[in-house]
Formats: C-alpha cells, sequence, structure tokens
C-alpha cells in the first residue's frame, strides 16, 4: 500500500487549519467511491463512482441497515522479452453506508454505467401508529 505526505489543495487560512488535524499520510485511494446521495419520500438514491471497474467486478450486499458497496479488479500479466518477469496489480475499494432498517431489500435496484454505480433503495411505508387498550383492574 503506498503512502504519500498529503496533498494541500489550498492555500486559505481555514484549510491549513483544518488539515492539521487530518493524518500526515493517507491512501491514495481514500479518494474513490466518490459518493452523491438523496433522499426521497419513497426512497434514497446513491450515485458511486468507481471508473476502471467492469460490472462484475462490483458487489453490493445490505445486512442490519448497512448497504456495503465493494469493488475489486486484479490483473496478472507475463510477458518474454520485457524487463520484468511477472507484472501483478491489484486495485480494491470498500465503502459502507448506513440507511437504516425501513430499506425494502427485493425491491433494491442497481446500474452501473460509464463509471457510476446508480442504486436505488425504496423505503417501506410509515407504520402506522396502533393504538392498545389497557384493562384495568
Amino acid at each position: 500500500m503506498k503512502t504519500y505526505l498529503q496533498r494541500r489543495n489550498s492555500d486559505d487560512l481555514f484549510d491549513a487549519f483544518n488539515d492539521f488535524f487530518k493524518p500526515m499520510f493517507y491512501d491514495e485511494h481514500l479518494d474513490s467511491m466518490k459518493t452523491d446521495i438523496r433522499e426521497t419520500d419513497k426512497e434514497y438514491l446513491l450515485d458511486i463512482e468507481l471508473p476502471g471497474f467492469k460490472k462484475e467486478e462490483i458487489k453490493v450486499s445490505l445486512e442490519d441497515g448497512y448497504l456495503t458497496v465493494s469493488a475489486e479488479r486484479k490483473e496478472e500479466k507475463s510477458q518474454e522479452g520485457v524487463r520484468f518477469l511477472r507484472k501483478e496489480c491489484s486495485v480494491s475499494c470498500q465503502r459502507s453506508y448506513y440507511v437504516g432498517e425501513d430499506v425494502e431489500e427485493a425491491s433494491v435496484k442497481g446500474r452501473y454505467e460509464n463509471g457510476v454505480l446508480e442504486l436505488t433503495l425504496p423505503k417501506l411505508p410509515p407504520k402506522k401508529p396502533v393504538a392498545k387498550t389497557i384493562a384495568i383492574e
């Protein structure tokens, strides 16, 4: 795993102050899986950036209110007549989102196109409170 000194994107004084509390080193893959999350009355909509992955390399699971998206790509090449004998590359990333228990698991839909995974998570209808009668002794 490669680590580099943290990038400073701005000369703003407040950005420098906030960056002081971040770790000195960071992994370059932390910036992957940028996500836009929208919520409507009926569903959650997630747009997750996964550039360079194929649809078959992406896995999505929903368990105990957590939506987990993971992607893994492995490449192995062997060539003769080139300086390297074997070249291996492995890229993986994973991220979890808490969506709560009010998501209808059977109706979750996903679509992957142009490096963006679009997920639609329908919500369960809100439960109506049930009035209970209590017997007095």
